[in-house]
């Protein structure tokens, strides 16, 4: 499970006094998510890494939702059929989320973009 952390806002220096939760996820996932947040900031036009960026918001979602839920359900023991209807609801949950994310960061322009980048940058703390 996630190890207790101080969050620091890059604003103030200091460790947030707001209470926050964090997951872990797969180092192929965070070199991905690195890659194209530096890809995105870098670039003349952001836009055209709107894609991108949404690709990986959904799967870190993705990865979030399975930290979150699926794991723990699984280390409960709660059951093979309990395990199949959890995983089939997020499944169905996560299309609809991914649609309106690919949606919404499809329709940013540059200070947005940069924006959403930040706030994951400030997660990845």
């Amino acid at each position: 499970m996630a190890v207790p952390s101080k969050r620091r806002s890059p604003t103030q220096g200091k460790p947030s006094s707001q209470p926050f939760l964090r997951f872990y996820h797969s180092e192929g996932l965070r070199k991905k998510t690195l890659s194209v947040l530096t890809t995105l900031e870098q670039a003349r036009d952001a836009s055209a890494h709107r894609d991108d960026l949404a690709d990986v918001v959904v799967e870190l979602m993705k990865s979030g939702l399975d930290y979150y839920f699926m794991q723990p359900l699984k280390l409960a023991k709660a059951g093979f059929i309990v395990e199949q209807s959890a995983s089939l609801g997020l499944t169905g949950a996560q299309q609809v989320m991914g649609s309106v994310v690919r949606s919404i960061i499809g329709r940013m322009e540059k200070p947005q973009l940069l924006s959403v980048s930040g706030s994951i940058r400030q997660f990845m703390l």
